[in-house]
């Protein structure tokens, strides 16, 4: 019975975490967002629907992350849309088989969260951070990338 209970709710978890409301990012948030994951290997992943690339990226990374969640690596999603196109956003997210945690912008100053991110970005999109198990950034992507650099980078850190 345990088993059976367990089964079922692997199986609607994930579904129900896709059908949630995005969860609102702002400066003072993306610190606390990092705190959360020491001990993994995160990947923030900054897209939007509008963009091609990103689109076409995500559902690489959502099965890097299926491939490699077992030995401690996380993805994280931040959506750039509007928060008027949050539905549009979540529903991307779940065709794409992303099943990790997932934010949308909701910045006061996207400036001054694009500088906190990595003062050398632009905030173009696609873009990736990758940090170790401490928190540290090891690497920044930014516009398209190959998910075989991607890869090869997660992989020395795990």
């Amino acid at each position: 019975m345990k088993l059976l209970l367990l089964s079922l709710l692997a199986i609607l978890l994930p579904a129900a975490a896709a059908d949630a409301p995005l969860t609102k990012l702002n400066e003072a948030g993306y610190a606390k967002l990092l705190a959360a994951q020491k001990g993994q290997v995160v990947l923030v992943d900054f897209w939007a629907t509008w963009c091609t690339p990103c689109r076409k990226e995500m559902p690489l990374v959502a099965k890097l992350a299926a491939r490699l969640q077992a030995k401690g690596f996380r993805v994280v999603t931040v959506s750039s849309d509007e928060l008027d196109n949050e539905p549009a956003a979540r529903a991307f997210l779940k065709d794409a088989g992303i099943t990790g945690a997932s934010y949308i912008k909701a910045a006061k100053d996207d400036d001054a969260f694009i500088r906190q991110i990595d003062p050398k970005w632009g905030g173009e999109l696609p873009a990736l951070v990758l940090y170790d198990r401490t928190g540290k950034k090891v690497r920044m992507w930014k516009g398209e990338t190959a998910i075989a650099d991607i890869e090869a980078a997660v992989v020395k850190l795990l």
